[in-house]
């Protein structure tokens, strides 16, 4: 049975599609087998993948609108053991099927928590469907963060709707695995700050190594392939390293 991990921040611009992508493609090149699932419709794990998409592409968006099941939008990428279910930049986010639990019960039905080892979910930071399809799926969540200012509004923001989900009945056992900081510069004053600042209101051992600012990252995307591909040696690349190692360690 796969673990299931959601991404998330309701901040935009959180790095929460980078650490989805290296996350995934660090678990795949230890062996497991992972499903990578883009519901953010800006589609961006397709090109930290390197993958063309065209107009009859099978899509989660396309999932969520009830056009084909999740399973037939499995797309292999060039890396063994990981596989990807693409977002759409068509999408509306106003338009698609009512119901929080749609995510769930297809991975469940049709066999795609057994077919993988891991489901690991990119979410969008807007509150909507596709976002609380995500939280009602998975059975941890990790909240990717840039340590400035408005960081900690947007977890603030999150926190509360993981309350909504779990006083709704939609997912009472989803747990947060941990926070992680992203371009992270431990000699700026503020991001020590931040980071402090959320470890005690979210308690200290919630908080994992960050991952440091690395242009490694933009880079990789650019290049179409994961920053352990690209540039295996980076800094970046022996921090989600160490992150996937704590990730292990904490589930």
């Amino acid at each position: 049975m796969a673990r299931t991990l959601v991404i998330s921040n309701r901040k935009g611009g959180s790095g929460k599609t980078a650490t989805a992508v290296n996350l995934a493609a660090e678990l795949a090149a230890r062996g497991q087998r992972v499903l990578l699932v883009d519901l953010d419709s800006q589609g961006h794990c397709a090109l930290g993948l390197g993958l063309k998409l065209t107009r009859d592409t099978a899509t989660l968006h396309g999932f969520m609108a009830g056009r084909h099941t999740l399973g037939s939008a499995v797309q292999p990428s060039a890396w063994p053991g990981l596989d990807l279910v693409p977002g759409d930049p068509l999408f509306d986010h106003g338009s698609g099927r009512s119901g929080e639990l749609l995510l769930r019960e297809a991975l469940a039905s049709e066999g795609l928590l057994e077919r993988y080892d891991w489901v690991v979910l990119d979410t969008p930071p807007s509150l909507d469907a596709l976002l609380l399809n995500a939280l009602s799926a998975a059975d941890r969540i990790l909240v990717p963060f840039v340590p400035h200012f408005l960081a900690g509004e947007g977890v603030r923001q999150l926190a509360r709707v993981l309350f909504r989900v779990a006083s709704r009945g939609g997912n009472e056992g989803l747990r947060v695995l941990g926070f992680l900081p992203v371009m992270q510069d431990s000699r700026i004053g503020l991001h020590r700050q931040v980071s402090q600042g959320l470890g005690q209101q979210f308690g200290q051992a919630r908080l994992l190594p960050g991952i440091r600012n690395d242009i490694r990252v933009a880079e990789a995307f650019a290049a179409g392939c994961p920053l352990r591909v690209h540039a295996p040696h980076s800094r970046a690349t022996a921090d989600y390293t160490v992150a996937v190692n704590e990730l292990l360690a904490r589930w």
